[in-house]
């Protein structure tokens, strides 16, 4: 059994990223499916960035994942709080009728 190199991390990054770009374009009315797509294009950074930080010996890649993540959460939840609202509002959480607001 051959051990885990940069180019296995690099290329699940890479294929979890071209998923959730998938995601964004394939799905044009969900907006839950919406911010899980863009969650996932975010993890897919951060696997990338704790494989080179593992392989280059520097922790600042892994330091800077835990801020992405605090920012992620704090997005997501944001995100969460205004479809609720929406949908309270609309009785709808499809994209093409969220356009349609009025000012």
């Amino acid at each position: 059994m051959s051990a885990l190199t940069l180019g296995h991390f690099l290329g699940l990054g890479a294929l979890l990223f071209c998923i959730s770009v998938a995601g964004i374009f394939i799905n044009r009315k969900n907006v839950i499916i919406l911010l899980m797509a863009i969650e996932l294009m975010l993890l897919a950074v951060n696997i990338n960035f704790v494989a080179f930080a593992y392989f280059l010996g520097d922790v600042a890649g892994q330091v800077f994942v835990f801020f992405i993540l605090t920012v992620a959460a704090a997005e997501s939840a944001i995100g969460l709080a205004i479809l609720v609202v929406l949908f309270r509002n609309r009785s709808t959480i499809n994209v093409a009728e969220i356009s349609d607001m009025k000012g």
